[in-house]
């Protein structure tokens, strides 16, 4: 039987809260899964997680409700297959600009004839060793693609990628657009904001499921009020050095606080 993709199935019913998983461990990212998010992101973009490291991590959260979402360093055509063997079902595609692009990562996700996904179904976890009947004709129906729109090149392009079929989901990435806009490192800038919101809004009138990162309570609040389908409010390497940070100040009062001036 082919593994239910409970997040993709929930897209476009139910708000989905996710946590930014980056500490590329599979122990710390089972303890995520244990806290109860609808959905975890291995960010393999700028954290280490490799493909043995998202495997890994993979099999630790597969016995939780949580969902995982796999973000590789770059739309790969060959990385790609080799997440979705390894059993990810779900993949965050960073930096996506044009419709070329975008159209390029439908096809990797799926098989001949739609697709170019090379088939190897001995090898792979994906089909449980090759244990799951018709998996090539199936796959596609639990293989969820969301790509990730992230400069004024993306968002000028927006409209013609709401277009393309296969594409389940646009998430926003606000820190690299405020870079791209001139305001670097400040995703929370009101330019920044005000074309964050316009995306958002455009990628639900298209009937897609919109996304975003964002750990700054009313600005995450507000994503949330728009009706923002699946939406990440921390990072799980931030919640460490802060708790860390916090619970040493509480004992030693010479020491540095260091509050970020940037990103998230």
């Amino acid at each position: 039987m082919q593994v239910t993709n409970y997040f993709k199935h929930k897209l476009k019913t139910q708000q989905q809260i996710g946590l930014w998983i980056g500490l590329a461990d599979a122990y710390g990212t089972e303890i995520a899964a244990n806290a109860g998010y609808d959905w975890l992101l291995i960010d393999g973009e700028h954290a280490p997680s490799d493909l043995r490291t998202t495997l890994s991590q993979l099999q630790s959260i597969a016995a939780y409700p949580s969902q995982a979402v796999v973000r590789p360093p770059i739309g790969s055509v060959q990385l790609i297959k080799q997440l979705l063997d390894i059993g990810a079902q779900t993949l965050l595609i960073p930096m996506v600009e044009t419709v070329e692009q975008a159209e390029l990562m439908v096809r990797a996700v799926r098989y001949p004839p739609e697709g170019i996904r090379s088939v190897g179904a001995a090898l792979a976890r994906a089909t449980r060793w090759n244990s799951i009947p018709n998996y090539y004709q199936t796959a596609h129906e639990e293989i969820c693609l969301l790509i990730q729109i992230e400069s004024v090149t993306g968002l000028e392009n927006l409209d013609a990628i709401l277009q393309i079929d296969g594409i389940d989901g646009v998430f926003i990435g606000a820190v690299d657009l405020s870079a791209t806009m001139g305001y670097q490192g400040d995703p929370n800038h009101p330019e920044v904001q005000k074309a964050v919101i316009d995306a958002i809004q455009r990628i639900r009138s298209a009937g897609k499921a919109a996304g975003i990162l964002s750990t700054q309570h009313e600005v995450t609040q507000k994503y949330i009020e728009l009706g923002t389908e699946f939406v990440a409010v921390g990072v799980d390497t931030s919640i460490l050095m802060n708790s860390l940070r916090d619970l040493l100040g509480k004992y030693k009062k010479d020491i540095n606080v260091i509050n970020p001036t940037s990103g998230y």
